[in-house]
């Protein structure tokens, strides 16, 4: 695989604790995947589990975006801080976070309660009602959850 660099090392964000920052910022990412040469891209919310290095998304059992991970379990995401047009520059200042990584499912009702629990942390600003109410059993063994695990991981900004 070929690795690429930025032209303008300048603009790189190369710090594991500033990504960390900007990915605990926000609260979607863009997800793109392909199947027999042909792209998808979705966006969906995720918990980030810093420890692990992953991050954790649900998703209807089957699907459009199933069938694309059950045929090509790799993908590329980004996760975007959105500071708006620069005035007067046509320019625009952001802070991105691009990485590469792998799909797994989780099966284990341990396992998905707890990614279910950190997405649920990090989202809502009340979250113990609505842990009540979506870690029961009887749900988790319904609900399918992603795990992603970070091959690479880069930064960039524009200021």
């Amino acid at each position: 695989m070929t690795t690429y660099h930025l032209r303008r090392k300048e603009m790189a964000i190369d710090d594991p604790q500033q990504m960390a920052e900007i990915i605990r910022g926000q609260q979607y990412m863009a997800l793109a995947l392909c199947k027999d040469n042909e792209p998808y891209l979705v966006t969906m919310n995720y918990g980030f589990d810093e420890e692990r290095r992953c991050f954790y998304f649900h998703c209807a059992q089957r699907g459009k975006k199933m069938d694309y991970l059950a045929a090509n379990p790799v993908v590329w995401g980004q996760i975007t801080e959105d500071r708006g047009l620069v005035a007067g520059q046509c320019d625009y200042a952001y802070r991105t976070v691009q990485f590469r990584g792998r799909v797994e499912f989780l099966e284990d009702l341990e396992a998905k309660r707890q990614a279910l629990s950190l997405m649920i942390e990090q989202l809502e600003s009340e979250p113990e009602p609505l842990k009540a109410r979506l870690l029961q059993a009887a749900r988790l063994e319904k609900v399918t959850v992603g795990c992603i695990w970070i091959q690479e991981m880069t930064g960039k900004r524009g200021e």
